[in-house]
Parts: C-alpha cells; structure tokens; sequence
C-alpha cells in the first residue's frame, strides 16, 4: 500500500460510500428538508442536479424529500424531464414562510455536514495510534527535495514527524524558518476531514482550502474530504480571541481555530513575542488542545469537544529566553538555522530562476554569489537570507520583462540588486547600522 494510503485509509473508503437513501445518511431527514429548503427559498426555481450539485446529497435521497415536501405544500414542481435530476423546483407561500424563519436560526446553504458522532469516530480511527510513525525513505526524501543545505535541521525534522514532537525553530530572518517547517505536512500520514460538522441543527466549518490540501483521490462521500496533514500557522496578527471558534453570521456557521484547523497535522506560531498580546497567554491557551489532544468550543452554550492532535512549532528571531520553560517542554526538539552561506543562497537563487522557466547567462549566478562572498575574497560581504535569492529572481525576472529582452544577463541583475531594499541598505550603511534600521522596523 502507498504511503498516502494505506490499509487503514482504504478501509475508511468503503466506510465512506455515499449513501443512497434516508437510512444509510447520519443527518436526520428533518435536518435535509430544512436544507434543501432555503436552497429552494433562496434561488427561486432550481433544478434537482442543482441541488445536488450545492449539497453533496444523492438524488435518490433528495427526491424522497422533495415528494414529502411537495405533499406538506412546501415547494412544487415548475418543470423539467421524466428524469427526476432535471426536475425543476419553485417555492410556495407555505415554504417561503418556513424558509424564512429557517434563514434566521441558521441561515446556511451549502454541501450537507456529517453528524459530530459520525465526525468523533471517523476521527478517532485515524488518529488512535498515530505515532510514532514510519517514514519511507522516499517520501522523505520527495518531501525535503527543495530544502537546501541545513542536513542537521533536515534530521530534527523527520525525528519530529516520527515521533510527533514539537519543535522550536529560530535563527535571523530570511533562514527559512516557516519554509522547512511546511515540510513537515508531506512527511505526515494524510487525514480524512469532514468539510462541515452538524451539531443540534448547527453548523460547524472544519474544512479551510487555504489549510487544507487535497489530496488527487478522494472518497465517495462529497461531504469528505481526503487532505495531506495540515500545516496551520500564524503570526504576528494572532490574538487568544482568534484562537476560538466564533460565529459567522454571513456564512451561518462556526468558523474553528488554528488550533482545530491544525488537527493532524502542524501549528506554527511564527513571530512569536512580536503578537499585541502578551505571548505567554497564546502559549497558555495551547497547553490543555496540547496535553489532552483534545478541545472544547462552545456551540449555543454547549460544550462541543473536537480533536486538536497537532504538533506544536514555534519561532522566532527573538532570544529563546522569551519562552517559559513550561511551554517550552511541550516543544523539546530545537532547530537553529545559521544564515547561508553563499553557495547555498546560490543554489536557492538558480532554482527560483528555473522554476520561472527564466533563461540567464552563465555569469549571472557568478555575479550573485559575489554580493555574499567575504570582502577578503573579493566579494562584498553582504548578509545572505533565502528570502534575497526568492526576491531578487522575482525582480529580475520583471526588470527583463520591462525590458523586453529575452534572457537574465549581469546588467540586469543589478538593477534587480539596486532594486531590492535589503540588499540596497547593506550597500548603503556599515553592518551595525544595518542592524539597527533592520531591528527598528521589526
């Protein structure tokens, strides 16, 4: 079996066939007809395969609704084929009124949830016994093939994912701290996540794209989804407010947390200690999802537990002091990162440029390197981060454009050079004031 999907995954699979009828769903019947209702209230006139395509629900389940509705004198058919997912369907005054009253409670219209019983125990299969793992030497080397250099931080890495440790991660900025940590989410077991959690008639979004992965194949229940491990993080904008789950009105369901997001997979708090909050009280707000692997929200008032089974990182550019050692034991495994040294944040340099599908002449990587070579070997010595060699082929790729010319040359890499504000204050003052600018700004 692959390791993106085992014997355990295949199983959950066949568990996971859409159902077909009323009684192979976990949503109650009334749950589906409230629904479909305001779908129908909210579009006028739509077509079942509309309906279908909106809920994730089977058209044989629907049309078993859609007749029990059509006799309470909900909605009614307004045309369409002898083939019930061309059927089309309008709202009647006694629907409009329920409908109505239906979009105050909860006005949400989309794919159809699954139960939070059904969620806790697919949930509980997967995440039983998740560590420590086995990693095939292939995928983790697919996984870290775009890491230069750092072996040592490459190993803490996979010893983290293995284990299911967390980890603290600081060095200066531009060492590539939030880049390796992503890594980590090709290096564990994919999960399988409901997008949407019903519970006692409300809706609970679990689901985030800009989180959450997917994975090529997928399991034949729509209201599922096959995802990579999840990598979360946050940064400087994080407050404890935004570590609850909180409701949204315009979208009538309950938006989770990083921390739930994170379930699975990896939470990185970056820029730790430069939060408007003191940050001993997002750490603190982590140790009870991080010792129970396990949290409470509230729904209504009602105490909702879900699963926060997520390895904890944190980084910052600040001394490692700022952290206590209480939060600092959830974390035991650290990883320092060392500026690169200039063959390094040349070989990140060539590979942005060829990921851009950028032609360039054989001085220009030459030239680049120099910028971050000791004064003593002819260079000028300026202090190199992973984020230059990103930037400068992204600029110099523009400066070619605006040229129109067809290929990178020297010339126009120092434009790009001139052009970066980074390289251009190191250019401009001794090391020490750069320092002090670069420290006054953060």
């Amino acid at each position: 079996m692959n390791y993106y999907h085992d014997e355990k995954m295949e199983k959950l699979f066949q568990v996971l066939e859409q159902p077909k009828s009323l009684e192979e769903i976990d949503l109650s019947e009334s749950f589906i007809k409230n629904l479909i209702l305001k779908i129908i209230s909210s579009y006028g006139n739509i077509k079942v395969n509309q309906i279908h395509e909106i809920t994730g629900l089977h058209v044989d389940i629907l049309e078993k609704c859609l007749r029990a509705m059509e006799k309470q004198e909900f909605c009614a058919q307004t045309g369409g084929s002898f083939l019930f997912p061309s059927v089309e369907y309008t709202i009647k005054e006694r629907g409009h009124e329920k409908a109505k009253k239906l979009m105050e409670e909860n006005p949400y219209m989309g794919i159809a949830p699954v139960t939070y019983e059904e969620y806790f125990k697919i949930m509980e299969v997967q995440l039983k016994g998740r560590f420590p793992i086995h990693i095939p030497e292939q995928v983790i080397e697919d996984a870290l093939k775009d890491v230069v250099g750092v072996e040592g931080a490459k190993k803490t890495l996979v010893e983290a994912a293995i284990g299911g440790k967390g980890f603290f991660i600081y060095g200066p900025p531009g060492t590539g701290k939030t880049f390796l940590t992503s890594k980590m989410s090709d290096l564990l077991p994919p999960l399988l996540i409901p997008k949407f959690i019903e519970f006692s008639g409300d809706v609970i979004q679990l689901y985030d794209p800009d989180f959450h992965k997917a994975r090529e194949e997928q399991p034949d229940d729509p209201r599922w989804v096959k995802i990579y491990a999840p990598f979360v993080f946050t940064g400087s904008e994080l407050s404890t407010e935004k570590l609850e789950t909180n409701f949204n009105p315009n979208k009538g369901v309950y938006e989770t947390s990083p921390i739930i997001k994170a379930n699975g997979g990896v939470l990185l708090l970056d820029d730790l200690g430069r939060q408007k909050e003191d940050h001993n009280a997002l750490l603190n707000r982590l140790i009870v999802p991080l010792e129970n692997k396990k949290d409470v929200v509230y729904i209504k008032g009602a105490p909702v537990i879900v699963h926060t089974h997520f390895i904890p990182s944190f980084s910052t550019n600040l001394a490692i002091t700022i952290v206590d050692e209480a939060h600092l034991r959830r974390a035991p495994l650290n990883i320092m990162l060392d500026p690169p040294s200039p063959d390094e944040i040349v070989t990140v340099f060539k590979k942005n440029l060829d990921a851009m599908h950028e032609d360039y002449d054989d001085d220009v990587l030459e030239r680049f390197k120099n910028v971050y070579v000791p004064m003593v070997y002819g260079g000028e010595q300026l202090k190199p981060t992973f984020a230059h060699a990103r930037d400068v082929a992204q600029i110099a790729q523009a400066v070619r454009i605006r040229r129109g010319e067809d290929r990178i040359t020297k010339e126009i890499l120092e434009e790009a050079l001139d052009g970066h504000i980074l390289v251009s204050l190191q250019r401009k003052y001794t090391p020490e004031l750069f320092e002090r600018i670069i420290s006054q700004k953060q």
